[in-house]
């Protein structure tokens, strides 16, 4: 009456069992284990319960029952307005130190440590040396 052969409308796919079976395991994994991606459940499936089945296939089951993990977004710290910095008004109020480095033609390092007066920016102190150690 469709036009289609009587064994072809009865036919049933071998593989539905198993099918069946695949979600019931994803199923098992994902409320056992909540954090557990796709990658996890397959890698469990094969590497421990030795299952063969194809990757692609058992992800297309997963898809079905919907069990992808949502993205998380990154949480973002809530900040006010930034502070207006802080102008000096007077002579040795503030002080910026520093420290700098550049290299000499034969790959010794040269360092510096220099100490400005915020006010008027005038260098205070200006300390070359090939080694600056902390306590010093």
């Amino acid at each position: 009456m469709f036009g289609i052969s009587e064994s072809g409308y009865h036919y049933q796919a071998p593989l539905a069992t198993e099918n069946a079976e695949i979600a019931d395991w994803l199923l098992r994994l994902t409320t056992a284990n909540m954090r557990w991606g796709f990658g996890l459940c397959c890698l469990y499936l094969r590497n421990v319960k030795g299952f063969v089945w194809n990757h692609k296939r058992v992800y297309r089951i997963y898809r079905e029952l919907k069990l992808n993990l949502r993205i998380k977004s990154k949480r973002r710290i809530k900040r006010g307005k930034p502070e207006a910095l802080s102008v000096p008004t007077a002579i040795n109020q503030v002080w910026s130190m520093d420290f700098m480095s550049d290299s000499l033609t034969d790959g010794r390092l040269l360092r510096t440590f220099n100490v400005l007066d915020d006010y008027n920016r005038e260098g205070l102190c200006i300390e070359v040396d090939l080694s600056l150690p902390s306590a010093r």
